[in-house]
């Protein structure tokens, strides 16, 4: 029983912390920010900006 509850917890933070990480990815996406091009519009060209003016 007490192997069980910690792998209950465990997975627990576990789903937690991808859950901010994905999190965190999509609000930098939104906010014009790329893993792709590290917000350097001279490597991309801007197309990773969705067409904002930097």
């Amino acid at each position: 029983m007490d192997s069980i509850l910690g792998t209950l917890i465990v997975a627990g933070i576990l789903i937690l912390v991808i859950g901010l990480a994905v999190f965190s990815m999509i609000r930098d996406k939104k906010n014009g920010k790329s893993l792709q091009c590290g917000c350097d519009c001279k490597k991309c060209g801007g197309h990773c900006h969705n067409g904002d003016e930097r």
